[in-house]
């Protein structure tokens, strides 16, 4: 089964090559990881020599960076004498977060080849390494073990789907013996967990909580969305594919007054959004569709739709809105939540949320909706909009589930510390 998955995995490689003639971000795949090992040597050759060993945080892409973060910098202020090198698989991730202050180093992962592991794990020797989530590269977690270098799994989630819970998924429950310790998310995942044969692990929470937390407290701000906001409702549609905008776009010919919106898109290459745009713009007619790239002090205000053709923003964004359309409910799976949530936005998605505790929770508790068309999201709208001690119930809700849930970093961090895999310099604040 090691061959197969090798073999799978070089298959795969091949793949996104081939993909990279044509497609753009496969094409960044690819060209991140030339010279990929030479990268990392320079870069631990010019970094200082007073650091007491390297760790590694490996993440998938964006969205589990934002989860790995505060981890990230919990684990600086408790162990300052690390050096930090974080590593993504996804150029979505890499490309905005390339330049993030809190690591001495930032690389794509290499492929996930028995060569590669080798090659990496001895250019860096880690003191140890995490993983965010449900990132497990097996060739990796192989030489990790070899090495005896602790490996953690951090705000760890298992579903269903995984192969763990195959029928043929017997060679892959076997290398969850390679983890150190899991930092599961919930009852659910430690219910799972245990259905495998996992005993070494703590209920730590979901470390996203935290970091939306320390988004609303500090909040970048953007002069011209506020102009374009103004006094207007703002309904914002984050991270959303095309059967999302379909919904959307028949929320927005109800022509519901003084509701404003920003929409969001997963995807920002030069294709994708000229294609939204003109979608818009058949749709409206005469009301004005303004990228952010063109939105100027002149303009700002008398648009009423508004598409971010950046990334990087949509967490903050959602200080400005109202309600709040949360993407991917009508493919693979919702977005986050919590970033708007946080806000106290109502959120609603399609209905592919199920393997997101969060999503489930927060529909049970009344702050989120399941909606399958435009007829229900205009008459939830319309509702929200009709009645405002309604929408401050569900506001409230909303905020305040995210509140409840803060702590996970601070649980993690202590339980490094106190499983004894490293000592720290400092006792956590």
């Amino acid at each position: 089964m090691n061959t197969l998955y090798s073999l799978s995995i070089l298959i795969y490689g091949l793949g996104i090559r081939i993909a990279g003639i044509f497609n753009p971000k496969a094409r960044r795949w690819v060209e991140g990881r030339r010279r990929l090992f030479r990268k990392l040597e320079e870069a631990l050759k010019r970094s200082e020599n007073n650091w007491k060993g390297n760790v590694w945080f490996h993440c998938a892409s964006l969205g589990e960076f934002e989860q790995g973060r505060p981890v990230i910098e919990g684990f600086r202020e408790l162990f300052p004498e690390y050096r930090i090198i974080l590593t993504f698989y996804s150029p979505s991730g890499y490309d905005v977060k390339k330049s993030y202050a809190g690591a001495e180093g930032i690389f794509y992962m290499p492929l996930d080849t028995p060569g590669n592991a080798k090659r990496w794990i001895r250019i860096l020797n880690p003191k140890l390494v995490f993983f965010i989530k449900y990132e497990y590269w097996f060739n990796f977690l192989t030489e990790i073990n070899r090495k005896n270098i602790p490996v953690f799994i951090v705000s760890a989630i298992f579903h269903k789907n995984q192969p763990f819970f195959k029928g043929y998924g017997g060679w892959f429950r076997k290398q969850l013996k390679h983890i150190s310790w899991f930092f599961l998310q919930s009852e659910d995942a430690k219910n799972l967990a245990e259905s495998l044969g996992i005993k070494h692990f703590t209920i730590s929470g979901d470390t996203r909580f935290d970091r939306v937390c320390k988004i609303r407290e500090q909040p970048t701000s953007f002069p011209l969305i506020e102009q374009f906001a103004r006094e207007s409702r703002i309904f914002i549609g984050g991270s959303t594919w095309e059967p999302d905008e379909s919904l959307i776009l028949g929320l927005i010919k109800e022509n519901i007054p003084d509701l404003k919106f920003i929409i969001a898109p997963h995807e920002v290459h030069t294709s994708r959004i000229e294609a939204l745009e003109k979608r818009l713009q058949l749709a409206v007619g005469s009301s004005p569709v303004l990228l952010y790239s063109e939105l100027t002090p002149e303009n700002s205000a008398a648009a009423r739709i508004l598409i971010i053709d950046s990334i990087g923003m949509l967490a903050h964004l959602y200080q400005y809105s109202t309600f709040a359309w949360i993407g991917g409910g009508f493919g693979v799976g919702i977005h986050n939540i919590l970033e708007a949530a946080v806000f106290g936005n109502p959120v609603m998605f399609g209905p592919n949320f199920q393997k997101f505790t969060e999503a489930r929770e927060l529909i049970h508790l009344g702050g989120a909706y399941c909606l399958q068309d435009e007829n229900e999201l205009t008459r939830i709208i319309s509702d929200l909009i009709a009645s405002t001690n309604e929408y401050n119930r569900v506001s409230s809700i909303c905020k305040s589930f995210v509140e409840n849930g803060q702590g996970a970093t601070r649980r993690i961090t202590q339980g490094i510390q106190t499983l004894g895999f490293i000592t720290p310099s400092r006792k956590p604040s």
